[in-house]
């Protein structure tokens, strides 16, 4: 028995299946393209994976203190925490030259943890000297201020190193638009570079 289109008041008219085929192949005899699913990625998504919204807007290239280097992120809280991190790796871990760094970048074609670039909220470190899936690029003593500077942060910072295919180069926000723990770090490192003593550069490892 063959369904018919209940939208027809009565239950009359043709099938609902033979007008859509029948509109289908309309429109390839009329040389209409037809819609097709995009592709899973972040150009088609609105938010990367730590949830902060995919964006071309609201995105400086700023200076990082006491480096040569510069680098586009988020405006505001991010780039206060991000940058404080840069230059923490910078004098304690290792140097950071002039083209040493990769912020913001358009969202096609990224995936996983990369799509944080495109939101403005991850920053690569170096990554020349640390490229993904790349192990044992960091000495134990170096490895030993990354973590330091993780817990400074307070969970408001991730690092892929410890993801399951590394890249030592990606720091990124690890918190959500709002989450109040990245507001009061941001308020406490400008505080830092207010006060003597105080901040990147001095070194608290231990501490």
């Amino acid at each position: 028995m063959q369904t018919r289109d209940t939208d027809t008041p009565g239950g009359r008219g043709l099938p609902r299946r033979t007008l859509l085929l029948t509109g289908l192949a309309g429109a390839v005899a009329a040389g209409i393209s037809l819609p097709t699913a995009a592709p899973a990625s972040a150009a088609a998504g609105t938010a990367s994976t730590n949830g902060w919204p995919v964006t071309t807007t609201g995105i400086s290239t700023l200076p990082v203190p006491g480096t040569p280097a510069s680098v586009a992120l988020l405006e505001g809280d991010v780039s206060t925490v991000l940058v404080h991190v840069i230059r923490r790796f910078h004098y304690e871990v290792e140097e950071v030259a002039r083209h040493e760094l990769a912020g913001h970048r358009p969202a096609a074609g990224l995936t996983g943890h990369t799509t944080n670039y495109a939101s403005g909220t991850a920053v690569e470190i170096r990554p020349a000297a640390y490229p993904q899936a790349a192990t044992g690029v960091l000495f134990p003593q170096q490895l030993a201020v990354v973590r330091d500077i993780l817990k400074e942060c307070g969970g408001v910072v991730a690092w892929g190193g410890h993801l399951r295919r590394p890249h030592a180069a990606h720091f990124q926000i690890a918190v959500r638009p709002g989450d109040p723990r990245l507001r009061g770090l941001a308020q406490r490192i400008t505080g830092w570079t207010q006060a003597p003593g105080q901040g990147a550069g001095v070194f608290t490892l231990g501490a």
